[in-house]
């Protein structure tokens, strides 16, 4: 990478595994902190990711990276953090910007607690807070009285810059980060090396607001998050000082946060002042404008084209059929715009169930000594489509598990009704394909007997196109592995679908795809989500776990009524967070 001035940067500080990195460069003294790609172009092999690519984040700014799978999105996060570098043009950094870099990849930890393991990795004030901690045993230790007159030496320095840096309101801003992000007091404090795979995306993405950068880059960071977190997240970005430069599937939490969408298309880094409505609104004018021209074009074309060909041996008309040659020559040629859209799949109907799909009679759950269900009754009809909401821990998934027979109440009675075929899906339903197959092999194993045709268009509505179907499985992301489950649940349809947070890793175009697919499905449904456009969507009913919204749950409310009326009654999008 080089400055402003194109010295060749060197890299201080950074945290490969995300959390805060510190970039220092040799670059005159500028009136305002930003970053920006000036003509940058990289290639992976044959393919062009970027061509002559600008763009320019501002201080404070709130910026929205967009663009399909593969198109460049962690490429250019990954260049601004000083990872990759590009093939042409400049990267620009100021001088010590501090960036936090929120990414999809959890590492592994264990040994400290949740809230150390926060603030260690939460940048400069991190590294002091736990180097001040080292120095006071330090100075208990009497095996290093000797070395004492050092000790308390670095001991002042760091306490000074500590406290100049409000270091000792770090931990209560990283209770109130934490907590924000959906833990619970006690597993502040407990082994972070005892969290799931998502839990521990949660503290790194605490490590990032934690440290208060300058920069954020926030790669899917609704991903792994309940909706009382999203929620959450959205307030706090927009009353963050940083600027943040986010990729994200989430459309309500891209309109409420970003105030400019940038897109990668085809190469380049197109600007849309505005948030992500206004970006769809402005993209379908300018590709309606770019159809328009490209039909005139070509309309132009051919005609001057049948001119050439019906005069070129003319004699009377050779200077000008050589004049239409030299003009079609010096025409740049349009592209058509293109466009992706992934269309609803025509699904075959499922069998008809009963009209009692599923009864919960006297219903109770505990897990030591948290009780989360004590006699719970509840039932849903044919037809019905409910969605499920509570505060983190209230037992959403725990009873989608239990209605799905994959855990067992401690009493009372689950009954599924007549004629019932039931289809299951959680993030461990990923689990059922198997990685040494390609994508096409795993559906035609489960329907050898279907057309090639109908499983080709089951792969292209998913969005495996083409030669996406021969990809194998072990390589393929966590979105592209639910999109290839749910295509494969949906082939042969039950007549009752319970899925758990089926949109994650989801993008937006796939979403679209789904929640018209799934509105004309006839069967039950019964389904946590995260996703408001998703909730809205398609939820007829809903079962409020916490009670109307406050805390947790006395006892469930049941509403019957949509997902939108459900927030008119109670003014929260989700249990607890006013809207």
């Amino acid at each position: 990478m080089k400055d402003w001035t194109g010295t060749v940067y060197n890299e201080v500080e950074q945290n490969r595994r995300g959390g805060i990195c510190r970039i220092g460069f040799v670059a005159p003294n500028l009136f305002a902190p930003m970053i920006a790609l000036s003509g940058v172009s990289k290639h992976y092999g044959r393919r062009a990711l970027l061509v002559e690519a600008s763009f320019q984040l501002n201080p404070g700014e709130k910026v929205g990276l967009v663009g399909p799978n593969g198109s460049g999105k962690s490429t250019i996060f990954r260049m601004l953090v000083g990872e990759e570098t590009p093939d042409d043009g400049e990267v620009l950094v100021p001088k010590k910007a501090t960036i936090g870099y929120f990414r999809q990849d959890a590492s592994e930890a264990g040994g400290r607690s949740v809230l150390d393991e926060a603030i260690a990795g939460s940048g400069k004030l991190g590294d002091l807070h736990h180097e001040l901690a080292d120095l006071e045993r330090a100075m208990n230790d009497p095996a290093r009285a000797n070395e004492m007159d050092a000790i308390l030496a670095r001991y002042g320095e760091v306490q000074g810059d500590y406290q100049q840096l409000g270091g000792y309101e770090i931990e209560a801003r990283a209770r109130e980060v934490l907590a924000g992000l959906g833990f619970h007091a006690d597993q502040v404090d407990a082994d972070v090396g005892a969290l799931s795979g998502g839990w521990r995306m949660r503290v790194a993405m605490a490590k990032v607001l934690i440290g208060e950068p300058e920069v954020l880059l926030l790669d899917e960071p609704t991903n792994h998050l309940d909706i009382e977190s999203i929620l959450w997240l959205e307030q706090f970005l927009r009353a963050s000082k940083s600027a943040v430069l986010m990729t994200c599937h989430d459309k309500d939490f891209m309109n409420r946060v970003v105030t400019r969408l940038v897109d990668i298309d085809e190469g380049e880094l197109v600007s849309y002042t505005g948030n992500y409505e206004f970006y769809e609104r402005e993209r379908e004018m300018r590709a309606a404008q770019q159809s328009a021209a490209f039909t005139r074009q070509q309309a132009m074309l051919k005609k001057e084209e049948r001119f050439i060909e019906r005069f070129e041996r003319h004699a009377a008309k050779a200077a000008q059929v050589q004049s239409r040659v030299k003009k079609l020559d010096k025409i740049e040629k349009l592209e058509p715009p293109r466009k992706r859209e992934l269309v609803p799949f025509e699904f075959r109907t499922p069998p008809r169930s009963g009209n009692d799909v599923v009864g919960l009679k006297g219903l109770s759950k505990r897990y030591g000594e948290r009780v989360i269900y004590d006699g719970f009754d509840f039932e849903v009809k044919r037809g019905e489509r409910w969605c499920v909401m509570g505060v983190n821990g209230a037992g959403k998934s725990t009873l989608l598990k239990m209605v799905a027979g994959v855990t067992q109440p401690d009493s009372g009675e689950i009954k599924l009704g007549a004629s019932l075929k039931l289809g299951y899906f959680a993030q461990s339903a990923l689990e059922i394909l198997d990685p040494k197959l390609t994508v096409w092999e795993q559906i035609d194993k489960e329907f050898p007997i279907q057309t090639i045709s109908s499983k080709r268009s089951l792969l292209g509505a998913f969005d495996f196109p083409g030669d996406d179907i021969d990809k194998h499985i072990a390589v393929l992301s966590g979105g592209e592995k639910s999109r290839l489950v749910l295509a494969q649940m949906l082939f042969d349809p039950p007549n009752f679908l319970v899925l758990d947070e089926p949109t994650n890793h989801l993008d937006l175009a796939t979403k679209a795809m789904l929640i018209q697919t799934l509105s004309n499905f006839e069967g039950a449904m019964l389904f946590v989500s995260h996703d408001r456009t998703f909730l809205r969507g398609l939820a007829t009913k809903v079962l409020d776990l916490s009670g109307g919204g406050e805390g947790t749950a006395q006892k469930p409310l049941v509403f019957h009524s949509s997902y939108e009326k459900w927030v008119e009654k109670t003014g929260h999008e989700a249990p607890g967070v006013h809207r």
